[in-house]
C-alpha cells in the first residue's frame, strides 16, 4: 500500500506545469472553491479536515504538527474540522489546541453524538461532555453518529438548535449497510447535513443517497476520500495525465479529492489531516476548475 507521503512525491513532478497552466489562464491559486449549505446558504470550503485516529494523541511532540494544521487551516482559507467523542482523545486535543490558538471563531467545528443508543439522557450527557472537551459553548454542527438513537436525539438537537447551542444538525453513517435506514430518515426528517463514506472506489452513494440529498436540500460531508489508501495505491505507478493537470491537479491525492468534491451534491470532503504538507496538498483540490460529469467518468476509468 502506497503511503500518502509517497503519493505526494509521485505527483510533485507536475506541480510546475500545473502552476504554469493556472498562470496562463489568469486563475487565482489562493481562493478555495466553496459550496452553500442548502438549509441556510452559508458557504463552506469544499475541503475540510477529519480527526479520527490522527488526533488521538497525548504527548506534546504528537500535538505539535496538529497545532500547525489547526493554525494554518483558516489562514489558507479552510474552516471545517470534523471530530467525535468516539475518536479517542481527538475532541480534547482539538479543544486544547484551538483554545491555545484563539481561532475558534474562524472554524466550522463539527462533532457527533452516539450515546443516544442508550437513551436520550445518555446522549445529552455526551453532548455536554463534548462541549467541555472542545472548550466551546456552541458547535456549528452535531451529527447523530452511525444513526445511533436517531429518534431519541433528533428532538434534542432541534431544541439545541433553537436555543443557539448548535447551528446545524444531521446524521452520519460509515456503512453502506445502513443506507436503507439512512434513506428512510432523509425522506421523513428535515436535516441540515448527512455524512457518508465516498471515494472513487466506493461509489454506492451515487445511486440513491446523493441524489436524494440534492432533492431534499441536505448538505453532504464525505470521509475516507482515498478509500483507506486503496485509491492512492492504484495510481502509484501512473503519471498524472495532461487533462488532469489542466484542472490544477498536482498530486494523486488532489485527483481523488477533486473527483469527490466535484459531485454537485457533495458539500465538503473531510480527509484525515495530521501534517501541514498534507493540508497544503489537500487544499489544492479546492482550487481551480472542477471536473464535469464526463471528466469524472474518465477519472474513474483511469482508476481501472
Amino acid at each position: 500500500m502506497i503511503t500518502r507521503r509517497d503519493a505526494i512525491k509521485l505527483g510533485l513532478w507536475s506541480a510546475a506545469a500545473t502552476a504554469a497552466a493556472f498562470q496562463s489562464r489568469g486563475e487565482s491559486r489562493g481562493v478555495l472553491v466553496t459550496r452553500p449549505i442548502p438549509s441556510s446558504g452559508e458557504k463552506l470550503p469544499v475541503i475540510g479536515i477529519g480527526t479520527a485516529r490522527r488526533f488521538d494523541v497525548t504527548t506534546a511532540a504528537e500535538k505539535a504538527p496538529l497545532r500547525e494544521v489547526l493554525r494554518e487551516l483558516p489562514r489558507m482559507g479552510g474552516r471545517l474540522v470534523d471530530t467525535a467523542p468516539s475518536y479517542g482523545a481527538a475532541e480534547d486535543v482539538v479543544g486544547e489546541l484551538v483554545a491555545e490558538l484563539g481561532n475558534r471563531d474562524s472554524l466550522f467545528l463539527a462533532s457527533k453524538v452516539g450515546a443516544g443508543r442508550n437513551g436520550a439522557a445518555a446522549g445529552l450527557a455526551e453532548l455536554n461532555a463534548s462541549l467541555k472537551r472542545l472548550r466551546t459553548n456552541k458547535l456549528d454542527l452535531v451529527q447523530i453518529h452511525n444513526l445511533a438513537g436517531v429518534d431519541e436525539m433528533l428532538p434534542i438537537l432541534r431544541k439545541w438548535k433553537d436555543e443557539g447551542r448548535i447551528r446545524y444538525h444531521g446524521i452520519s453513517t460509515s456503512s453502506d449497510g445502513q443506507y436503507d435506514a439512512l434513506e428512510a430518515i432523509m425522506k421523513r426528517e428535515k436535516l441540515d447535513f448527512i455524512q457518508i463514506d465516498y471515494a472513487m472506489d466506493n461509489r454506492l452513494a451515487d445511486e440513491r443517497i446523493l441524489p436524494l440529498a440534492a432533492d431534499r436540500g441536505i448538505a453532504v460531508l464525505t470521509n475516507l476520500p482515498f478509500g483507506r489508501g486503496r485509491v492512492l495505491s492504484a495510481f502509484k505507478d501512473k503519471a498524472i495525465p495532461d487533462w488532469a493537470q489542466e484542472l490544477g491537479i498536482a498530486s494523486w491525492a488532489q485527483f481523488a479529492l477533486k473527483w469527490v468534491v466535484s459531485h454537485p451534491a457533495v458539500t465538503a470532503a473531510i480527509p484525515g489531516t495530521a501534517k501541514i504538507e498534507y493540508l497544503r496538498d489537500n487544499l489544492g483540490a479546492a482550487r481551480g476548475p472542477m471536473p464535469d460529469a464526463a471528466t469524472r467518468r474518465k477519472m474513474v476509468e483511469l482508476l481501472g
